[in-house]
């Protein structure tokens, strides 16, 4: 249980870049033992203010005081020696060091002669990871690991360094559930040890399960702090995006048309496929299936990002070879990839040029971009989506995770796709930002796009989708219209139960 005397308290933070300000005299405090969840959407100032916390950033104005006492934090490393650390969501690690090596970054133990005394960093390693339990080899590269078990090889690290205040950024936005389980066991013993902790999340099922506070942002301010025990979902919801929302998921029936595309025997070879699945015009179709099912490898293969070794392709009755993105793009296919950061942004350029990237062979002219009309084709795009940016020009690097989102698909409706693949479209954005998407893709079914949307949250697919497929090993082993997609009927299929009642064999 949290005492009551502040570790933290941070107050009337104020930041502005560029103008435009991002905190608006916010005011923070953080118990011992506690887990103080911090949510709102997308660029309402919560990683702002954890980065001032870092000393990644300067306040313009406000008082940081650890244990009653103002402090100034001038870098990560003053952070970091004031006992702060902050987990972010997408790692920083070095990837091609070993675990141990990444372990004694910035710390390296040394030799009476000064070379790296590589025992005593292997030993030390296993130290730091044995005290969280974590079964990670500390001679392996960092690359090796899954994204959870690079998570708590830097949460090895800030404890190593005695961190009373650990700040966790989305932390299961890429975990399995086995991992996003193991480290809530691990908070919780943090929390019995005193540490401080920061959670910042848009998923309201572990604010719920952790939290023992709750403060809300909205437009850089705090628009309220209570205990997580006398708030509802829908107190909070109504805090973040200052309306009531009756309906999070934006839907109209749909008619669906013709066949647009057809799969069929698609298979990878390697234990993806046979796939067979039709998509139909003005139709949302989600994909939903357990960790591992294959529904990845599925969007990808019929994108052509992965090559498929057997099956076939077909699009408005044209059979599809030698398929590539490339060909893809010119088809009227797009693929929204599962991580926006690795497989879709170019992080140093800017809105306008992420948006067009899929149409540079409509705004060339021998070989030069055409400025004007790149331009406007990113305009029309930002102002379509509600776009949060101070220009085209700014560097996509610098939006929220919704806005970067949002940009991705602002690229693909650009190209009027035939057919539009979401592989976890809503991963790692606020509520409003869902909803905005969720009206983009009820708008494209509307204009008679074929959508797929792939996703792990099954609520969401039932709330978006006129029909759902369920993956199960590689293969679609359900096609359930609205009527019949429960969440009980879901999970009897992607876990096997319902083959067994069938008197199948379970898969």
């Amino acid at each position: 249980m949290a005492r009551s005397d502040a570790l933290l308290r941070m107050e009337g933070i104020t930041k502005a870049f560029g103008g435009v300000p991002a905190l608006r005299g916010v005011d923070f405090d953080l118990r011992p033992g506690e887990v103080h969840a911090l949510m709102g959407e997308n660029g309402a100032g919560k990683s702002t203010l954890m980065k001032v916390l870092a000393g990644v950033h300067q306040p313009d104005a406000g008082t940081i005081r650890l244990d009653g006492e103002a402090v100034t934090i001038t870098s990560p490393r003053r952070a970091t020696d004031l006992g702060v650390a902050i987990i972010h969501q997408e790692l920083n690690t070095v990837p091609d060091l070993t675990v141990a090596e990444n372990l004694a970054l910035g710390a390296e133990p040394r030799t009476r002669f000064g070379s790296l005394d590589r025992r005593r960093v292997l030993d030390d390693a296993s130290t730091k990871l044995e005290r969280i339990r974590a079964s990670v080899d500390p001679r392996l590269p960092m690359r090796r690991l899954s994204v959870g078990q690079q998570q708590m090889v830097e949460i090895a690290r800030a404890l190593a360094e005695d961190a009373r205040i650990l700040v966790l950024d989305e932390p299961t936005a890429a975990l399995s559930s086995s991992e996003a389980r193991q480290l809530f066991a691990l908070i919780d013993e943090m929390r019995a040890s005193g540490i401080g902790l920061v959670y910042i999340s848009h998923r309201m099922e572990e604010v719920w399960e952790l939290a023992d506070r709750v403060t809300v942002f909205r437009d850089g301010r705090s628009v309220g702090t209570s205990l997580r025990a006398e708030l509802s979902p829908e107190q909070v919801v109504n805090r973040m995006i200052g309306r009531d929302v009756e309906d999070l998921y934006v839907r109209t029936d749909h008619a669906p048309g013709e066949v647009v595309l057809s799969v069929e025997g698609l298979t990878d070879g390697a234990g993806i496929g046979p796939v067979d699945l039709e998509l139909r015009a003005g139709e949302v179709v989600g994909m939903v299936g357990l960790v591992g099912a294959g529904r990845t490898e599925i969007a990808r293969m019929i994108f052509g990002a992965d090559p498929a070794r057997g099956g076939s392709v077909t699009l408005d009755g044209r059979r599809l070879d030698g398929r590539s993105p490339s060909s893809s793009v010119r088809d009227g296919i797009g693929l929204l990839p599962e991580s926006r950061k690795e497989q879709a942004l170019f992080p140093a350029m800017s809105v306008r040029d992420n948006i067009v990237a899929s149409t540079l062979d409509r705004l060339t002219r021998l070989g030069v971009l055409r400025n004007r009309a790149a331009a406007d084709v990113a305009r029309t795009q930002m102002d379509a989506l509600s776009v949060r940016s101070t220009s085209a020009a700014q560097e996509v690097q610098h939006l929220s995770g919704g806005n970067q989102q949002k940009v991705v698909l602002g690229r693909w409706l650009a190209v009027g796709p035939r057919v539009l693949i979401l592989d976890e479209p809503t991963r790692g954005v606020d509520i409003g930002a869902k909803q905005e998407i969720y009206r983009i893709i009820n708008e494209q079914a509307g204009a008679g796009t074929a959508v797929l949307v792939v996703s792990s949250d099954l609520p969401e697919a039932l709330g978006i989708s006129d029909r759902v497929l369920v993956v199960r090993g590689g293969r679609i082993v359900a096609d359930l219209d609205r009527s019949e997609a429960t969440e009980e009927a879901v999970m009897l299929h992607a876990t096997g139960v319902a083959a067994t009642k069938d008197g199948g064999t379970q898969g």
